[in-house]
């Protein structure tokens, strides 16, 4: 086990919108390193969000987040040769992660022409209450209400 735990590093805010969630988000879209590629990517579909809804497309990502981000998960646990689903609350640093990474899968599977494209599209079905990542939410908070009888395995 580790002697302390490792610090949490601050992440420099983003040029356009000051935020230093949208670098996260950056972040984990980043393949190889191209960091200004995602940059690249991430305002094009800022931009199509913006000219479709004609509404502020930071706001409408981060509504988007606040849609996917789950508030429980299940993990497996083993427990007398039988593998149990237990329901588990979700520290919010994680939660926050989570939605991310699931808004950037789910935009990664649509279909569409660029990757701008799909992640305006995918952005602007998740702030609706739509799309494959809010069903995703949906259904991972389904599984932890069905394994609820076993938290007490916690």
């Amino acid at each position: 086990m580790r002697k302390r735990k490792p610090k949490k590093r601050v992440l420099q805010p983003d040029p356009r919108f000051n935020d230093p969630m949208v670098t996260q988000f950056v972040n984990n879209m980043m393949w190889s390193g191209k960091k200004s590629v995602a940059y690249a990517l991430f305002y094009e579909a800022m931009d199509i969000v913006q000219e479709k809804t004609g509404e502020d497309p930071h706001d409408a990502w981060k509504k988007a987040l606040q849609n996917i981000t789950p508030n429980v998960e299940v993990k497996s646990k083993r427990i007398g040769g039988a593998t149990f689903q237990i329901p588990q609350e979700i520290r919010p640093a994680r939660r926050i992660s989570v939605g991310m990474k699931w808004l950037i899968k789910y935009s990664r599977a649509r279909n569409g022409k660029g990757y701008g494209e799909k992640l305006a599209a995918e952005i602007m079905a998740a702030s609706k209450g739509e799309g494959a990542a809010v069903k995703k939410k949906e259904d991972t908070h389904k599984m932890a209400e069905s394994n609820r009888a076993f938290a007490h395995f916690r």
